[in-house]
């Protein structure tokens, strides 16, 4: 008989882990992917706003890391990535623009000059003389990030240059976000023995310079590729069909869908976000649940606006918000002046998020018709970034807009957060993997490549 395993969760990770087993264990494997949203994809999520299409969840990859880059190369994609222009981010802080700091790592300054202006100027010279104040740094320390550079370079440096990065990556701030969990090579490089904070993000700002873009997109957005996974997976999915049950069985699991009933399965591969994966993880293997359990989720919002051809905006390819600023919006996205493909001809693209964890936006229960509320707020923040970059305030353009809420969609990784789950994941039942991005990384990268080391693992459990 031929081998049967479901994949529970059509996101990325999901989806990825049923291409893998399909590579795997060849054409009559049966393979069964339920859903219980509606739609496949997860975060990535590309919706037609105005006249383009474009992505109101993830809208970017790291093409620095291998395994986003060869997955789409190997389903035939690869004519369909681009990179952004060479418009650069601007940080609002103090009610106007300032450019966004370079050198640095992920906001975390490689020199004073990189935030001179930005930073208060006690904190530019904090950065100054960090080589020659004392330092010392414990081998597998996993301080928050806040809690590091505030320490060593000043508060201001964190609200203004490294919260306005980590706030669009991770939807938290950087008090809230471990130092090995974003930041892993810097991590290391101090476990080696750097001289200090300074030196540290020196050499790795270093060992980037001109390696090429770090950044890309598909053409047509994230559905591309969410359909060139469903058709090299040869499925077909069950979409709006939730899991509510996993029971051990001889040789492999039963699985309960709702409406529909049990069957048994050789092999299971949970691709759920930590909440949903330990509810339904509970009853089976507590050990597990318990954990993912704990993971606190990190809850967003997308404003998608389309703009009348022709709409100037400032010339940069965004804005990312300082903590604490009077701009309810934490970011901003020019995604016509950042990507190419978005420009000329048609609509003017732009992206407000808001929300993070510790200040969600708040859900129609807690407040009817919040929704109306957050548009009226994003075109009121984007008529302010313009008008302080002199541009007209461009409310009065808008010929489309998508409001979409992503709740609990990320995990927050809080310091100590990968430990947990590599001891995790050291412990899973037999023939049940866990992928998603409650594991190893929140990255349209480091899903993909969690997914096949999971299919890996459990490829051997079943042959």
């Amino acid at each position: 008989m031929s081998v049967r395993v479901t994949v529970v969760g059509g996101g990325v990770s999901g989806l990825t882990a049923a291409y893998r087993l399909r590579q795997a264990l060849g054409p009559d494997a049966q393979i069964d992917l339920y859903e219980a949203d509606d739609r496949l994809g997860g975060i990535l999520y590309t919706r037609t706003v105005g006249d383009r299409a474009v992505d109101v969840g993830a809208e970017a990859f790291i093409v620095r890391r291998p395994e986003a880059l060869d997955l789409v190369t190997e389903l035939g994609l690869a004519d369909r990535v681009v990179s952004p222009t060479n418009r650069r981010p601007a940080v609002w802080a103090g009610g106007r623009l300032h450019p966004l700091p370079a050198p640095a790592l992920m906001g975390i300054p490689a020199c004073p000059e990189a935030v001179a202006g930005l930073a208060d100027p006690r904190d530019v010279q904090r950065i100054a003389t960090e080589p020659d104040r004392p330092w010392r740094w414990d081998p597998g320390a996993d301080p928050s990030v806040g809690e590091l550079v505030a320490d060593r370079f000043g508060p201001s440096v964190v609200a203004r240059s490294v919260d306005p990065m980590l706030g669009g990556v991770y939807s938290s701030l950087a008090d809230d976000i471990g130092l090995r969990e974003a930041l892993p090579a810097l991590a290391v490089r101090l476990d080696a023995g750097a001289a200090g904070l300074t030196a540290a993000v020196g050499e790795l700002t270093s060992a980037g310079a001109g390696g090429g873009p770090v950044f890309g997109t598909l053409v047509g957005g994230y559905r591309v590729l969410v359909d060139a996974l469903v058709d090299a997976a040869r499925i077909v999915p069950r979409r709006s069909r939730r899991v509510v049950g996993l029971a051990a069985r001889p040789g492999g699991w039963t699985v309960d869908v709702a409406g529909v009933g049990t069957t048994d399965y050789d092999g299971v591969v949970v691709a759920l976000p930590a909440p949903q994966a330990a509810l339904l993880l509970r009853g089976v293997a507590p050990d597990i649940a318990a954990p993912l359990a704990a993971v606190q989720p990190a809850s967003s919002l997308v404003v998608s606006i389309a703009l009348a051809p022709g709409t100037p905006l400032p010339d940069h390819s965004g804005v990312l918000v300082a903590t604490g600023e009077d701009l309810r919006a934490k970011a901003f996205t020019f995604s016509s002046q950042k990507w190419a493909h978005l420009s000329g001809g048609g609509s003017v693209s732009v992206r407000a998020s808001f929300g993070r964890y510790g200040a969600p936006v708040p859900d129609d229960t807690a407040e009817p018709a919040v929704e109306d509320r957050i548009r009226t707020e994003a075109l009121e923040d984007l008529d302010e970034v313009c008008r302080a970059a002199g541009v007209p305030a461009p409310s009065g353009r808008v010929t489309d807009l998508v409001v979409q809420r992503w709740t609990g969609g990320l995990p927050v990784y809080a310091p100590g957060h990968l430990a947990v789950m590599d001891d995790l994941l050291g412990v899973h039942p037999a023939r049940l993997a866990l992928v998603g991005s409650t594991y190893a990384g929140v990255g349209v990268p480091a899903c993909i490549g969690h997914a096949g080391r999971a299919v890996t693992a459990l490829v051997a459990d079943l042959t």
